[in-house]
């Protein structure tokens, strides 16, 4: 009698696998994930054969069981990615109310550089520093009455000495 039952519901299974696959297909939005899917789906229908009333619609037994599984896994999925907060007063999932900005640490690197631009001899800092505050180089060649291979050399040449001082003031620390 149960292998009978067994049998009568894989007939209806392989009758039905086309439209349960396009529709796992439909839910998961990923033919690897629809196959997941529809093997669970098949399977739950086969362990459950006992539990399906003759005469009834197969195929909305069946897809009920599909869509009952996929919002299950969906709600594991999101339980996952959950963080759960146990400080104490949950003082970080309150704290995203009020963001407070602190440049503190961005303004001492800033001063910092400054302070190492300003030890670069005068005819490297004065056209590094007219190019950091958006001069063109042709701008700068004008205004120092220099050739413009001069200032492009001498920008460079600040660049490579700023570069130089900072690994050397950040390697000791390292």
């Amino acid at each position: 009698m149960i292998y009978a039952i067994q049998n009568q519901i894989q007939e209806q299974l392989d009758a039905i696998s086309g439209s349960l696959r396009a529709f796992s297909l439909k839910l998961t939005g990923n033919a690897s994930d629809a196959e997941d899917l529809y093997q669970d789906t098949a399977l739950r229908i086969i362990t459950n054969a006992d539990k399906y009333r003759q005469g009834t619609n197969f195929k909305a037994w069946a897809v009920t069981i599909m869509r009952n599984i996929f919002i299950n896994n969906y709600r594991k999925k999101v339980r996952r990615n959950m963080i759960i907060d146990q400080t104490p007063n949950n003082y970080y999932l309150n704290s995203g109310d009020k963001t407070v900005i602190n440049e503190g640490e961005a303004n001492v690197a800033f001063d910092e550089l400054l302070s190492m631009v300003d030890r670069l001899p005068e005819d490297f800092r004065r056209p590094f520093m007219m190019a950091y505050k958006g001069f063109k180089y042709e701008e700068i060649a004008d205004e120092l009455e220099s050739p413009l291979g001069t200032i492009k050399s001498r920008i460079f040449f600040a660049r490579k000495k700023l570069q130089k001082m900072y690994n050397d003031r950040y390697q000791e620390r390292a």
